[in-house]
């Protein structure tokens, strides 16, 4: 039997895992629960969990034994930064590597070429690999100090809005007030708010209700303000780059409007830079990631 290899990406809202062989054949497909450990304690499962279940379902697709030996195996973890904080995730490989999420959406897009990506999805953050090798991140602050143009943020910005309207006595928001309120089945916005700091409403739930946001005028700029933002980051780092190259991926680049507002923002800055979707999703970079940890060329899915 082949050598069998897997790429894992593990999000904020749902964790993937694809299984390849060593011809660099896509075997199976496998999902999960979020894997982040924002808030986690030293007894939380969360992380291990996703990573284990989203390999599990993989290994059923793949019509494989759950038991079976990976020769590499590299799942990339949003917020992680080299420490895990609850139950270290044990994976049936000769080789496993745990990493940020960044490299591993900036090897999907690029197929691991020198350029920026731009993830916008639960979270934001701008990630930029050089000619040299040189990596350099920009945003990805989180959800309490940054990450503008992440649906969490403009979910949570488009809230607070609504929310002062409200106290203001201004009715000119009514529709978005009850709007929200049926997303979230409750009878008010502080209920909302309160289902929010029990715990009881996920930052993932939060960051879903951004695509019924947008379709609102007074929310539809917030989403424009992040994707300005993104932009400048991009552009940022792009301005250094001898062939300035960025991919856009990441749930949020799903609607037009902010797909455009993020890529037209880096042409006005950089007219000559070749902006453009991601080729392949994630989970696909980290299996490229995988095949290199043992020197083997990329996947024919990322040529």
């Amino acid at each position: 039997m082949s050598e069998l290899f897997a790429g894992i990406d593990g999000g904020q809202s749902s964790t993937v895992a694809l299984i390849g062989d060593e011809n660099g054949r896509v075997l199976g497909r496998g999902t999960a629960g979020p894997a982040d450990e924002v808030g986690a304690g030293t007894d939380s499962t969360r992380l291990r969990d996703a990573l284990q279940n989203a390999l599990s379902d993989a290994c059923r697709d793949a019509d494989l034994p759950y038991e079976s030996e990976f020769a590499a195996i590299v799942a990339g973890v949003s917020g992680y930064e080299g420490r895990v904080y609850g139950a270290v995730p044990e994976m049936p490989a000769r080789r496993f590597l745990l990493m940020h999420d960044a490299p591993i959406a900036h090897a999907g897009a690029l197929a691991g070429e020198p350029g920026v990506v731009v993830i916008a999805g639960t979270g934001s953050v701008v990630y930029a690999l050089d000619e040299h090798g040189e990596s350099r991140m920009l945003g990805g602050w989180g959800y309490l100090f940054g990450d503008e143009g992440s649906a969490f943020s403009i979910a949570r910005d488009a809230l607070a809005l609504v929310m002062t309207a409200e106290d203001n006595g201004d009715s000119s928001l009514r529709e978005e007030a009850r709007a929200a309120c049926d997303f979230f089945a409750t009878g008010s916005l502080r209920q909302v708010a309160r289902a929010v700091y029990s715990g009881e409403l996920t930052r993932e739930r939060l960051a879903a209700f951004t695509p019924v946001a947008i379709r609102f005028g007074r929310f539809r700029k917030i989403a424009e303000e992040g994707a300005d933002r993104l932009a400048t980051l991009a552009h940022r780092v792009l301005a250094t780059m001898k062939e300035p190259r960025a991919a856009l991926t990441g749930g949020l680049f799903a609607d037009a409007d902010f797909y455009e507002g993020v890529r037209g923002g880096i042409l006005a800055a950089i007219p000559s830079a070749q902006v453009g979707r991601a080729r392949c999703e994630p989970a696909a970079g980290a299996l490229l990631l995988a095949y290199r940890e043992l020197g083997l060329p990329a996947p024919e899915l990322l040529r």
